[in-house]
Formats: C-alpha cells, structure tokens, sequence
C-alpha cells in the first residue's frame, strides 16, 4: 500500500476502471492559461493579426492540450504507461508541429539548425523514457512540468527546422528519427521485465500485468510513432519531387513548328 501511494503525479493517482472517466484534471493554474489562450485565440480582434490558416492550427493544439491534460485521458495516463506513451507520441508529432506551424513568424528569430534540434530532441526523448527519470517525473510536479516543457519545446523546434530547411536535410534528418524512435520502442517491448515503478500496481486494477503494458507501450512507439514520422517524411518527398517536375517543365524548351 505504501508503495501504491508513493506514486502521486500531477494527473492524481491512478484511477479504477469505474471512475476513470469522472477524472477530469481541473488544476487552476492549467485551467486558467488556457481560458487565457482560448479567448486570445477565439476573439475576433485579438487573433486578428494571425493568418486563417495558423489561426485554426493553434486552435487546433489548444484543443488536443485540453485533451491531453484535462479529459479523464490524463487521470488515464497515471495508470498505464501505453497511455503516457501515446500521450507523449500526441505531443511531439501532433501539438508540437501544429504550434510550429501557428507560431511560425514568432519562431523566425530562435536558432534552429536541423541536427542539432534532432539530436536534441532525440536525446530529450530517450532521457524521459529512461526509467529513473521517468519515475523522477511521476513522483514530483515541477519534474513533471520539466518532462512535459521540455518534450513539447525540443519537438517544436525539430518541426521549426524541418521547415526551414532543404527537403533533402529534412527527409534525412526525419529517417534517422524514424530509427531512434523505433529503436527506442524496440529496446521497451523486449526489456525482460516492467522497468517503470509508478506502474508496477496501477495497471493490476484493470487485470493488466505491468509487463503487458510496457510491452503494448513500446510497440506503440515503434510502429504508430515510426508511421507518425515515415508519414512526414513521405509528404515532404511528393512535396520535393513535385516541385522538381514543376522546375523541369519550366526549363524545357518550347520547340518551334
């Protein structure tokens, strides 16, 4: 029991499968930021000087923010690590790029070259998943919000990068974060045995082995979190060879009748 408790993040305690959904994260200081934020975003004169098109892009991260830490999937997310996985996943392959995107005139002026926001997003990424940090995390609220700032402002500049640079660097740099993600869900889906303490008890209430979840949760970062960045990669090539074929219609010359 004393272990059970020990684990309190800042989602509150891992809840049983009858009262998950009524678990809703109303942390005043979070709920108040993003009032703030939603009336920025959502009145006609102080979003007036923001494009329609990065308009509904920030409107867009706002709502999966809310998703992400306010819906019962927060309270989730204390209790199976697949959850904070997929949590993480949402939040550096959905939120960052959308805020990259919505924020991309504020971020003109951050450097950003692309390997050096790959490798440190990169790295950031395997230091919170490694257990003690992780457990670092769940156990304290500033480490938590440490986790989270910096998870969410690493992605954001590796998208930030992405746009800034040749298609060719980008496709590069996409591959090889492709490779670590997977590598990284590889080494959690075959680790022997449950690595991660805050769910040693939390995934037995819903009849789970904390083995089976970490196991479900490095998958899910192997395959859909691979797909999530092979999918970038893949727009960003038609993109490129689009833009190619476009060139070379234009050099080629007209022959005369």
């Amino acid at each position: 029991m004393d272990e059970a408790q020990r684990w309190v993040p800042y989602c509150g305690e891992a809840p049983s499968p009858g009262v998950w959904l009524e678990r809703w994260n109303l942390d005043p200081v979070l709920c108040t930021g993003l009032a703030v934020l939603a009336w920025v975003l959502w009145h006609p004169t102080m979003a007036g000087g923001i494009s329609r098109g990065r308009k509904r892009s920030l409107r867009a991260a706002w709502i999966l923010v809310v998703l992400l830490y306010v819906s019962p999937l927060c309270a989730l997310s204390s209790a199976f690590f697949t959850v904070r996985v997929v949590h993480h996943m949402a939040l550096v392959l959905v939120v960052a790029p959308l805020l990259a995107f919505g924020m991309d005139a504020r971020l003109d002026r951050l450097p950003a070259p692309v390997w050096t926001s790959t490798t440190v997003a990169a790295l950031l990424f395997w230091i919170w998943h490694a257990p003690s940090a992780y457990g670092a995390a769940l156990s304290s609220v500033p480490v938590y919000a440490l986790m989270q700032f910096s998870l969410a402002a690493s992605a954001v500049l590796f998208w930030t990068a992405l746009r800034r640079t040749s298609a060719a660097q980008a496709l590069a740099a996409l591959l090889v974060t492709t490779v670590q993600m997977g590598l990284l869900g590889a080494l959690i889906t075959f680790a022997s045995r449950p690595m991660y303490a805050p769910h040693f008890l939390s995934t037995l209430l819903w009849g789970v082995s904390p083995l089976e979840d970490q196991q479900l949760a490095g998958l899910t970062m192997w395959a859909p979190g691979s797909l999530g960045y092979l999918c970038a990669a893949v727009w960003i090539g038609w993109r490129w060879m689009r833009a190619e074929g476009n060139r070379s219609d234009r050099t080629v010359p007209v022959e005369s009748t």
